[in-house]
């Protein structure tokens, strides 16, 4: 049997208002970078974030949640990612 390969995209959004990179993977968020002030400013960030959906920071504590619960929250799991380079430089605590 195949081994699901899973892929992690990121974008930036909004969540509760603020910018935010978001992490997805297969699509599902699951972890964010908060940006410096420079960067939460960026006009080139804020259209690329009105552009994308908005989040709650409870949206992701559900999404974590669902991902957890199926052991696929790739910073808590071992998975096997197509483009490992694109997760978040630091892990959850």
């Amino acid at each position: 049997m195949a081994q699901f390969r899973y892929t992690i995209t990121r974008k930036h959004v909004f969540v509760d208002n603020v910018p935010v990179l978001m992490y997805y993977v297969e699509s599902m968020p699951f972890a964010f970078d908060v940006l410096e002030d420079e960067q939460k400013n960026d006009k080139w960030i804020l259209a690329e974030a009105a552009m994308n959906q908005d989040y709650t920071l409870e949206d992701i504590f559900k999404y974590s949640d669902y991902l957890i619960a199926e052991e696929c929250h790739p910073v808590l799991f071992e998975l096997d990612l197509i483009n490992p380079e694109v997760m978040p430089d630091e892990h959850v605590s």
